[in-house]
C-alpha cells in the first residue's frame, strides 16, 4: 500500500526549509545524480517522494516505482491509495499528471544510468550486441560522462561512415536521414539487506524490454504457465498485474474451490490448504 509516512530527514537540506539552497525537482532528461539535490546517506540506494506542498514525503514501498522507472519504454506508472487518491507520475517529464503535487527521486550519488535507443525492434541499450555479435561503437558510460559534464550539449558518435548525435535536451539521436528517440534510466539497484524491499523487485534486473507483463507460475518439471481466466480459475495475469501495481503485499483467491495466497514479496503462490508451494514471476513480453 502506498502510503506516505513520516517527515523530511534531510534537515539542513530540506527543500522546504532551505528553497534557495535547492531546486525544482528535474525532469528524467536533467536529473542526475551531482550535487544539486540531496544525497541519501542512511544505506538506502534511492527513494521517491512526494510534495504536497507542505514539504517533502517519502513513498513507501517504492521499489516498484524504480522497478518501473528503469525500464526504457514505461513512460508512467499510476499508484493507488495515497492520501490524494490515485497518482499518476510522469516519468518523462518527472510530473505528476493533474494534481498540484511534485514528484523527485533521491538517491546516493551511485546511480549507473543507461541510455537507450528505439529501433524497430525496440528499446536497445548502447554497446549492446546485434544479432552478429557485434558490440555497439559507444557505451551508456560514454554518453552518461558527456551528459554529466553538461546536461545542455550533445553526444557525438560515427557509426561506419555515418554521424549521430544525440541531443540532450530534445533526447533524440539524429542522423541524416531520421531521428529517434533516446531514454535515460537507472540501472535497477535491489535495496541493501534491512531496507525492507521485498525480493520480488530484483526480477526486473533481468527482464527483456518488452511492451507488456505478464504474471506466470511454476508447473511441473519448470514449466511456466500464464495465469489465465478459467472457469476453475477467476483470476487473470491482467487481474494480478492491476493488484501489482496498487503496490499489495499479496493477493488472494480461489481455484476450483481451494483458497491460495499470492505472495508479492516472495514472488510465491501458497495453496492455503495444503500449504503447497510454486514459484511466480513477472515477465514482459
Amino acid at each position: 500500500m502506498y502510503a506516505l509516512s513520516g517527515n523530511c530527514r534531510y534537515g539542513l537540506q530540506c527543500k522546504l526549509k532551505h528553497p534557495k539552497g535547492q531546486k525544482a525537482a528535474p525532469t528524467a532528461r536533467q536529473q542526475s545524480s551531482d550535487q544539486r539535490h540531496p544525497k541519501l546517506t542512511d544505506g538506502r540506494f534511492y527513494q521517491w517522494q512526494l510534495n504536497d506542498g507542505n514539504g517533502w514525503r517519502d513513498i513507501d514501498n517504492d521499489h516498484v516505482i524504480e522497478a518501473q522507472f528503469s525500464l526504457p519504454h514505461t513512460k508512467s506508472i499510476k499508484i493507488y491509495n495515497t492520501p490524494y487518491g490515485a497518482v499518476t507520475i510522469d516519468f518523462t517529464k518527472m510530473r505528476i499528471y493533474g494534481k498540484d503535487l511534485k514528484v523527485r527521486r533521491l538517491d546516493d550519488g551511485n546511480t549507473v544510468w543507461m541510455w537507450y535507443c528505439i529501433l524497430h525492434r525496440g528499446w536497445v541499450k548502447y554497446g549492446d550486441k546485434d544479432s552478429k555479435g557485434n558490440s555497439g561503437p559507444i557505451k551508456s558510460s560514454d554518453i552518461e560522462r558527456k551528459f554529466q559534464s553538461n546536461p545542455a550539449s550533445s553526444f557525438t558518435f560515427t557509426v561506419g561512415a555515418n554521424t549521430f548525435e544525440i541531443r540532450f535536451r530534445e533526447m533524440r539521436q539524429m542522423g541524416k536521414k531520421r531521428k529517434r528517440k533516446v531514454a535515460r534510466r537507472p540501472l535497477y539497484r535491489q535495496q541493501q539487506a534491512g531496507a525492507a524491499v521485498p525480493q520480488a523487485a530484483s526480477a526486473f534486473q533481468n527482464m527483456s524490454l518488452g511492451k507488456k507483463p505478464q504474471w506466470q507460475f511454476e508447473g511441473k518439471g519448470g514449466t511456466w504457465h500464464t495465469f489465465k481466466n478459467r472457469p476453475e480459475c477467476p483470476v487473470s495475469s491482467d487481474d494480478i498485474e492491476m493488484k501489482y501495481q496498487q503496490n499489495q503485499s499479496s493477493m488472494a483467491f480461489k481455484v476450483n474451490g481451494q483458497p491460495y495466497k499470492l505472495d508479492f514479496t516472495a514472488m510465491t503462490q501458497l495453496n492455503l490448504t495444503t500449504k503447497h508451494k510454486r514459484k511466480v514471476r513477472r515477465v514482459l513480453i
